[in-house]
């Protein structure tokens, strides 16, 4: 497979990429009211949405709802977090066709999985209907996650408050998750969508082609924490999950058996740690309650 070229505009300096930002919105004619019932009519951003189907060897596997963009690392990503394919080797060549809403992946061999999975999507709660294959999820409990990291309170929030900067997508539509591979002191790649799940996928998907490793950074989102994103991020090694918002009882559940630390309502100076909190370092008592 030829070489993936890093993207480095893509990368988190505390400026937005405008250009990148200009194809994930449309602008749209609407009514406004207000709270006394007086209408104006005006323009409002919003964000696109497109269907994509994903193609493995020539055959349809499944189709995501999706702004459109990074389609090569949401592609691999989501077929490297499922198990098709495992290495770079296995991999030929990935084929996007903007203008048909599809991408084309082969690999140098077919995945068993392919055939033993064909129509068992589980449909997930995330936006755009996410599809997730959950397969082998007893073996991947027996195989919790290591890591050294460790990450102050004061990291934490700093993370969460960069999160918060990076989209001039989600400033004009208020329509996308945002989503955020970082080391404790900084982001290193930065992803936006309508699902978290499909931006989970890019970034898993980044790291895949370009060899970076996951195991030693956090994921922080701008979504609920659940078991779809819990399961994502434990089947590529990620030891941390951060969000502004809430988690579920299955999320928590896994986690705790996963050895995965899920810091939740991140947000105001507070956050709450549902599991794993030996890796949050020299946090006072009660905080984060």
């Amino acid at each position: 497979m030829e070489a993936f070229v890093k993207d480095e505009t893509t990368r988190f300096d505390g400026s937005p990429d405008k250009d990148r930002d200009d194809e994930k919105v449309s602008s749209v004619s609407a009514e406004f009211y207000d709270k006394t019932g007086r209408k104006a009519r005006g323009i409002q951003w919003v964000i696109r949405e497109r269907p994509v189907s994903l193609y493995l060897n020539g055959r349809e596997l499944v189709t995501l709802l999706c702004a459109g963009h990074h389609l090569e690392e949401l592609a691999v990503g989501f077929l490297h977090g499922e198990g098709f394919v495992q290495t770079l080797d296995d991999l030929v060549g990935v084929k996007v066709d903007q203008a048909a809403g599809k991408v084309e992946v082969t690999t140098s061999k077919d995945a068993p999985l392919a055939n033993e999975l064909w129509m068992k999507r589980t449909i997930t709660s995330g936006c755009g209907k996410g599809s997730l294959f959950y397969y082998a999820l007893d073996a991947l409990l027996g195989k919790p996650v290591e890591s050294s990291l460790r990450i102050s309170p004061e990291q934490v929030w700093g993370r969460v408050e960069d999160l918060n900067k990076s989209s001039e997508t989600y400033r004009r539509t208020h329509g996308v998750h945002n989503t955020a591979l970082a080391t404790p002191g900084e982001i290193v790649l930065f992803r936006d969508d309508i699902g978290r799940h499909n931006a989970v996928d890019m970034i898993v998907g980044y790291g895949f082609l370009n060899s970076v490793s996951l195991n030693d950074k956090l994921l922080i989102t701008t979504g609920r924490l659940t078991s779809e994103i819990l399961i994502k991020a434990a089947k590529v090694g990620i030891p941390a999950l951060v969000s502004r918002n809430t988690a579920t009882s299955l999320a928590i559940e896994l986690a705790a058996s996963l050895n995965i630390t899920l810091i939740g309502y991140a947000r105001a100076g507070k956050f709450t740690v549902y599991s794993g909190g030996e890796r949050i370092a020299e946090m006072a008592l009660g905080q984060g309650s």
